[in-house]
């Protein structure tokens, strides 16, 4: 189900975010993301690359294995299709299976599909907030200048089983032992904070108070 809403940034200007509604947990939503911003562009007097940028996220699994992101690659430098590049998010923590990867697929990196318009891929720790959210920003200037895709594969890991049906346990136990006894990133972060000095010890606890009542009341 799709949602829109007008956002106002840190330096006062207006962005307007759109949410394509989804018909599927694969990769369908690609190619209609590409058309709605092309259509975007042409329908808007004076419209330009720079004005508009696609989003696409996308799991380990399926960037690798579903066919159609391939085919929206290849189109993505041709005249009548170009949107001016996409900004590619890859989380990258085996959501499609808990094989391992040389078992899943035939190359190294999931985003290796990335070489076919020799876009680049910047692979980053997903427990690194501040890491990862310089890569973005760097993508999304390499982006503005180049017009060319950019994908960011953002290494983590699935807590729980693909669905209700399936437990990780089963099929990895040593890496699952590994991920229980691993922090998530929040925690991590709000450590990394506190011995840096860079906030109090209660802010993070009342901040996560104040959002959990939020959350209640939408």
């Amino acid at each position: 189900m799709g949602y829109s809403s007008d956002v106002t940034t840190n330096s006062g200007k207006q962005v307007h975010l759109s949410v394509t509604p989804n018909p599927s947990h694969l990769e369908a939503v690609d190619p209609l993301v590409q058309g709605i911003v092309r259509s975007k562009i042409d329908n808007t007097d004076g419209g330009t690359e720079d004005m508009i940028a696609p989003v696409l996220l996308h799991g380990d699994a399926a960037v690798a294995g579903q066919g159609i992101v391939y085919e929206v690659i290849q189109m993505s430098l041709l005249k009548g299709y170009r949107t001016g590049g996409t900004i590619h998010l890859v989380i990258n923590n085996q959501i499609g299976f808990t094989t391992n990867y040389l078992d899943a697929r035939s190359s190294t990196y999931c985003t290796d599909v990335a070489k076919v318009t020799l876009s680049p891929v910047f692979h980053v720790n997903a427990d690194d907030v501040e890491a990862l959210v310089f890569t973005v920003q760097l993508a999304m200037e390499y982006r503005q200048k180049f017009h060319r895709d950019v994908f960011i594969d953002i290494l983590g890991y699935r807590k729980y089983g693909h669905n209700e049906g399936d437990e990780p346990r089963f099929t990895q136990p040593l890496l699952y032992k590994a991920i229980n006894a691993h922090a998530n990133p929040r925690e991590i972060y709000n450590q990394k904070l506190l011995s840096q000095g860079s906030v109090e010890a209660t802010l993070a606890k009342e901040m996560e108070a104040s959002f959990k009542e939020m959350l209640q009341k939408v």
